[in-house]
């Protein structure tokens, strides 16, 4: 189809410190004990899509995941890493390498996202429509609806800020308004133009903008361009696309750009025109009745469309940008969404590794992972978790809703609830963790209790 498939893979992700290290860039961090860019990639494998360009902030972390690609992608898929400056911003990062865009058209994707939806959905819906952008949402996962008592103020905003309020036409095909959540005051603010011509919008906050863009080519160069300060695709690009889709109005007539007027009526044969485009409101593409104008009047400028895919409920999307993200792909991957996984489940429906090693009365409940390598002592049990790989966990241990990375050494004793314990870490006799990250190399002193804490060495990236 002539689409060039561009993986915004992130470098050393501050949302995401202390999981990220010096070793383990974002795009590494596991997801059932597999990079999550592993998802991303045999998504593009699996639809026949083989060439892709990874862009990754910074050297250092570029070097680690072209390392890692070139191991287990090898014959499969043709991938060329490359790095740009860090806190460049996605759009900053695709103004890095607009050399390398040649193809009409570009796919987008977060190197982040986890999904079974086949991007060619959203590039037949760009081409159907001849869209400028082509955006694909998805409804607010389950998980993203709740939230323990004990979540702070600061953790609550940065979950409304992944939501969005989103205005749709009546086909529910063209995107009309986009703002995040945390931009979003108490009034939702629509364009006079936009109202007039289409008629009426659906308005919507139960909506992720997936960061799977498919972007005409020629459109996207001309803003990143023109718009050197923007720096993000979803705050800064797709709104502006969004804003401008209708902003050029009568070309002999003078009508102002949408963006300039402030809502102002324009000429009386803007009047005209707009008139008409109401009273036809209710045909689909109401695009293709701006473009047309009155028999007779000035020829009209065409508009450039916005489009959506909005995907089902019942396909699993979801983005790890944040830490509570993290935790909640691990825990539905090896759960409800354990088809993306690609591991064969037991009959107790969960996954323990041939070489692991269980120790007497110890338990692993159903949607768990035990990693290869890993060893457990008596009298332990693991429930909702996922162990990495050539762990040493001892005795009379209980973890909960946790993720423990790989050459973990747990000792006797010990209590890990709602925790993501790190690569290489250790945890001494009767430590109890809740709710607390531990970053890699980190030891935790015997007998200590922590909630809510993030324990890491310090580390200059």
């Amino acid at each position: 189809m002539d689409f060039q498939v561009v993986v915004l893979a992130g470098g050393f992700s501050k949302n995401l410190v202390p999981l990220v290290s010096k070793e383990v860039p974002k795009a590494l961090l596991p997801v059932a004990n597999q990079p999550v860019i592993l998802y991303v990639l045999e998504l593009l494998d699996q639809n026949d899509l083989k060439y892709a360009i990874v862009v990754v902030e910074g050297e250092s972390a570029a070097l680690l995941i072209s390392s890692w690609i070139s191991i287990n992608f090898v014959d499969r898929l043709h991938v060329e890493v490359i790095a740009v400056p860090e806190d460049v911003g996605t759009a900053g990062a695709l103004r890095a390498i607009d050399h390398r865009l040649t193809a009409k058209d570009i796919l987008v994707m977060s190197g982040d996202l986890v999904t079974e939806i086949p991007p060619g959905a959203v590039a037949a819906t760009h081409r159907r429509h001849d869209a400028v952008v082509t955006a694909m949402l998805c409804p607010v996962p389950v998980s993203g609806l709740s939230e323990s008592g004990s979540s702070s103020g600061k953790e609550k905003s940065k979950k409304t800020s992944r939501y969005n309020i989103v205005s749709l036409d009546p086909t529910k095909q063209f995107l009309l308004h986009i703002a995040a959540g945390a931009e979003v005051d108490k009034d939702v603010r629509a364009q006079k133009s936009i109202l007039r011509a289409v008629g009426m919008m659906e308005i919507r906050s139960d909506l992720i903008d997936t960061h799977m863009y498919a972007f005409k080519r020629s459109a996207l160069q001309d803003v990143l361009n023109q718009k050197e300060n923007f720096q993000s695709l979803r705050r800064d690009v797709l709104p502006y696309l969004v804003r401008s889709q209708l902003r050029s109005e009568l070309l002999s007539n003078g009508v102002q750009s949408d963006e300039n007027s402030n809502g102002q009526d324009g000429p009386p044969d803007s009047k005209i025109v707009l008139s008409q485009l109401l009273a036809n409101s209710s045909t689909p593409n109401f695009h293709d009745i701006y473009a047309l104008g009155l028999a007779g009047s000035a020829p009209m400028r065409k508009t450039h469309k916005c489009c959506v895919y909005v995907a089902n409920k019942s396909n699993y999307c979801s983005r790890m940008n944040t830490i509570q993200a993290f935790t909640d792909i691990n825990r539905d991957v090896v759960g409800e969404a354990s088809h993306l996984s690609g591991y064969t489940f037991s009959a107790q429906n969960n996954i323990i590794h041939p070489s692991a090693v269980l120790g007497s009365k110890t338990t692993v409940g159903p949607q768990c992972m035990l990693g290869e390598g890993s060893q457990m002592g008596d009298k332990s049990s693991v429930k909702k978790s996922v162990i990495g790989r050539h762990c040493r966990i001892g005795s009379n241990v209980k973890i909960v809703n946790s993720v423990v990375m790989n050459h973990v050494s747990i000792a006797d004793g010990c209590s890990i609830q709602g925790s993501i314990i790190c690569s290489n870490v250790q945890i001494q006799e009767r430590a109890v963790l809740k709710d607390c990250q531990v970053g890699a190399g980190f030891v935790v002193s015997a007998g200590g209790e922590y909630k809510g804490e993030a324990l890491a060495k310090k580390e200059k990236f």
